[in-house]
């Protein structure tokens, strides 16, 4: 089970509000006995005022004016999203919860899922019903049999209880849940790529537009959205637009998980956006045995490496966008002044690129180049045009790229070029590694080849 990371008791819960107080084991056990206890707790009523009250326009118009954004990482607006599948003319549409959880180090989505199934199965209804959707899917890991066993109980308990199936709640409307294990990599963070998946096709990005909203799963308008914002979703249409939009920030109203790797304590806390990086970072503990902070890596294997600097930069989509990083799998990663910037910049990108597709040729080449020149720089190998040759690089992944993931790519070792250019420059110019990871070899200029 994931540790779930206590947080201020100021701090306002919307994701995590029912499954901290559940016997999660009870959970996995009896189903119906869970579904009880969270109906109990106010599940579902989210579901029976959008379609009681507020019908499909009335249910995306109040998810739009709450500014609810898309927690997959890009921070999409939600309601935008719904309009647009909402407005594409089709014989059907389709609803995907993205709860596969693409970095390996990170646990958000799994904690949620097995906090509060009751509360994404009940977002990934209102979703459907507000764009006229009849079929819905929740994708997870094939791996994590525990949580799709948990999952497809809770969606048999629900639409036992008619929360879910045909004729939802007497509207004459009919949503058909179906848990999906799928098997892949970390592409499928994409969501083009995991609707390939779930076609039993190759996981390999769109060009877009199209978008999946226009033409998504089987060429049909398809809404995908990550579990966390699905399960904001019953929140917002209980309480309103404009409750909603007090939390957090003004730009990025709400709260998201956020998988926290501390010096202390590592685990999954409920944040709300817009929190200073310092408060998310403090989540994990204060640093101990004399060790300095020297790096906060924010985003996940393609997230940016932060110096202590810039710890009060809240943590939110554009803030963090502005300063090199993104919130990305919601992963943030304290290192100590025992890591070398330059080897860990170079393992990211490593990383990267061997979950890289390889469709366009700045993923298939330009992504290894970049480990090609920094792996010579760990090396003592360094030539003489690599720092030039690694921000041109980068430059032209960045502009040329197909998706987000080779885009991205490029974070680690640009924003350690930004921030950390001197143990850049210690690499570079007299082969020596100030934190001793590296050791590299002293090479005579000019003689590396």
């Amino acid at each position: 089970m994931t540790t779930l990371l206590r947080t201020p008791a100021e701090w306002p819960s919307v994701l995590l509000r029912r499954g901290r107080h559940r016997a999660r084991a009870s959970a996995a056990a009896d189903p119906a006995a869970a579904l009880d206890a969270a109906v109990g707790a106010g599940a579902f009523e989210g579901l029976k005022r959008a379609v009681r009250d507020l019908g499909p326009a009335g249910t995306v118009a109040v998810v739009a004016a709450s500014g609810l954004r898309g927690r997959g990482g890009a921070g999409f607006p939600t309601g935008d999203k719904w309009r647009a599948a909402a407005a594409t003319e089709a014989p059907r549409r389709y609803v995907v919860a993205n709860g596969y959880g693409a970095d390996p180090a990170a646990f958000t989505d799994r904690a949620l899922l097995e906090a509060d199934p009751f509360a994404v199965l009940e977002g990934l209804a209102i979703a459907a019903f507000a764009i006229g959707a009849t079929e819905a899917v929740i994708a997870v890991r094939a791996e994590d049999t525990e949580l799709v066993g948990r999952l497809e109980g809770a969606v048999g308990a629900a639409e036992e209880a008619a929360f879910l199936g045909p004729d939802l709640l007497g509207s004459g409307h009919d949503v058909t849940v179906t848990v999906r294990p799928v098997q892949g990599a970390y592409m499928l963070g994409e969501e083009t790529v995991l609707l390939k998946a779930l076609e039993g096709r190759r996981g390999q990005p769109e060009q877009r537009p199209p978008y999946p909203t226009e033409r998504g799963l089987f060429g049909m308008p398809t809404v995908v959205q990550n579990v966390q914002t699905l399960a904001a979703v019953p929140w917002i249409v209980v309480n309103g637009a404009a409750a909603y939009a007090k939390i957090g920030s003004k730009e990025s109203p709400g709260t998201i998980l956020v998988q926290v790797r501390g010096a202390e304590r590592n685990g999954v806390a409920e944040v709300p956006l817009g929190t200073p990086l310092r408060d998310v970072v403090a989540l994990g503990g204060a640093q101990g045995s004399g060790r300095k902070l020297k790096a906060v890596l924010v985003g996940g294997p393609s997230g940016g490496l932060l110096p202590p600097e810039l710890l009060d930069t809240p943590y939110e989509f554009d803030a963090l966008r502005a300063v090199g990083a993104h919130v990305g799998s919601g992963s943030v990663v304290v290192a100590d002044d025992r890591a070398c910037i330059v080897d860990l910049a170079r393992l990211l990108t490593t990383f990267c690129a061997t979950e890289a597709c390889g469709k366009s040729i700045p993923c298939r080449i330009g992504t290894r180049r970049l480990v090609e020149i920094a792996d010579r720089v760990v090396d003592g190998r360094p030539m003489p045009t690599d720092l030039q040759l690694l921000a041109d690089t980068a430059s032209d992944i960045v502009e040329s790229g197909l998706c987000d993931h080779e885009r991205l790519a490029t974070l680690p070792l640009t924003s350690g070029m930004r921030y950390f250019r001197s143990e850049l420059d210690d690499h570079l110019l007299r082969s020596t590694c100030p934190a001793g990871v590296c050791r590299p070899i002293a090479v005579p200029a000019g003689a590396a080849k």
